[in-house]
């Protein structure tokens, strides 16, 4: 890190992704208010993540990262949080008791109102508008007042992800996380499938394990019994919002983005020189990078050189989302290229957004079998190289949606209509989650990976 870095320095840089404000005045009235909020996050919390980090980067550990594919202004009540956690709660349950390896929880919740988009304008019968962006900028109807990009959206986007915060440390504090209720968390809809049956008979597992510890005289009323650490992450997208937020530690001195416990930079934005590059290689939280398919390993290295030229264990999350037809041919020659060259590296497998596709009608979406063969590439990859395969990174929700083919229910294309409700893209609904769990468990088991 440069002693000349600060949170502006980005805008000395290309900056991709970031909206056509069209309002300089209301833009600069935004940033001050942000500016003068409470940090959502504190450092402390951070550098827990960084620490946790470190030991999935040693092998001592399994990141899920899970979460909405960008949060909704419309959908931020109590329940529709409280079933998102649900589903991470049964899949890391799942992950831990069958994997045998403990499980570092980051949700995709509480900043996620971001999203890259392929075109700066979109067309529908003749009609030109600009992309929606995700709710931190503009709004989903098409029409033009909703896509005219607002800078207060920057601050409610800060208001909910404070609500949201709220509550998951309720939940994960409060008792609601306590493995004792790990029957109470299968919701109706997934407790009625076979998927939900055979999370019923893992859970049985758990409690039987739970009464024979008791029975040892282990206290099952402890705080790693009843409460869980949840850590929030997101896409820094907008960098006026991460600007914003990003404070000076009182205890350390350095510079922290307040807005999440980690941050991490798209497929779209990971040039090297880029302003999400330099913002991000200034601030101490964990950060993670998207690696798409056409990733060499010098821009790699590069990746690594930029983010994380100390070679912290934790700080850098490399999350690949190759495709499940590549990922064993592209993969093996990055995990080679950045062992040797000394990085610590946490790998994730991002097996959602290199398989989307659209059906015949033009509607998007994603096939489970597809989403397995690249987590199953994802393991074979690091089995060949000998590095660890260090988590998933999915994007699901607590609804009963059908938005992405296959599964336990074998969704066809001609289900998608009846419940297909992201703004963005396709997500994993709760059967299909832990549907995904239960694999990659069995893939995590101590003998799968040599």
């Amino acid at each position: 890190m440069t002693t000349t870095w600060s949170p502006s320095t980005w805008t000395d840089h290309p900056a991709k992704q970031q909206p056509e404000w069209p309002d300089q005045a209301a833009l600069d009235t935004a940033f001050t208010e942000l500016g003068s909020r409470p940090p959502l996050i504190f450092a402390g919390e951070a550098r827990n993540l960084t620490a946790d980090l470190a030991r999935v980067c040693r092998g001592e550990a399994f990141l899920l990262q899970a979460g909405d594919c960008a949060e909704s202004f419309d959908v931020g009540t109590a329940d529709a949080i409280r079933d998102k956690l649900k589903v991470i709660l049964q899949m890391a349950a799942v992950l831990q008791y069958s994997g045998g390896v403990p499980v570092v929880k980051v949700g995709r919740i509480a900043g996620q109102f971001g999203k890259p988009r392929s075109s700066g304008t979109e067309t529908i019968d003749g009609v030109e508008l600009p992309s929606f962006r995700g709710h931190i900028v503009n709004d989903f109807p098409f029409d033009e007042i909703s896509r005219v990009p607002d800078p207060m959206r920057l601050v409610r986007a800060y208001e909910q992800s404070a609500s949201t915060l709220n509550l998951l440390r309720a939940f994960t504090r409060g008792g609601y996380a306590d493995l004792r209720q790990v029957h109470e968390w299968n919701q109706e809809f997934i407790a009625s499938s076979p998927i939900g049956q055979r999370y019923e008979e893992l859970a049985d597992g758990i409690e039987r394990a739970l009464r024979f510890m008791a029975s040892t005289g282990i206290d099952l009323d402890t705080a790693a019994m009843r409460q869980v650490d949840l850590y929030t992450s997101h896409e820094a997208l907008i960098l006026e919002y991460e600007q914003a937020l990003t404070r000076t530690d009182s205890i350390t001195g350095d510079w922290y983005d307040c807005s999440a416990h980690m941050l991490w930079i798209g497929e779209r934005t990971r040039d090297v020189d880029g302003a999400h590059m330099e913002f991000f290689a200034g601030v101490h939280n964990p950060l993670g990078c998207k690696i798409g398919p056409t990733v060499d390993p010098d821009e790699l290295l590069a990746i690594c050189d930029k983010l994380n030229p100390d070679r912290i264990a934790g700080r850098l999350t490399l999350i690949t989302r190759m495709g499940a037809d590549v990922i064993q041919e592209r993969l093996p020659k990055l995990l080679l290229a950045a062992r040797d060259a000394g990085h610590p590296v946490v790998w994730v497998c991002d097996p959602m957004h290199g398989n989307t596709f659209s059906t015949e009608d033009g509607t998007k979406t994603r096939h489970f079998d597809a989403i397995l063969r690249e987590v199953s590439g994802f393991f074979a990859a690091h089995r060949e190289s000998g590095t660890w395969p260090g988590g998933i990174h999915v994007e699901l929700t607590g609804d009963d949606v059908t938005e992405c083919l296959g599964g336990g229910d074998s969704l066809q294309a001609t289900d998608l209509g009846s419940r297909y409700e992201t703004m963005c893209d396709p997500r994993l609904n709760g059967r299909q989650s832990i549907d995904l769990a239960f694999e990659a468990a069995e893939l995590l088991r101590p003998g799968s990976i040599s």
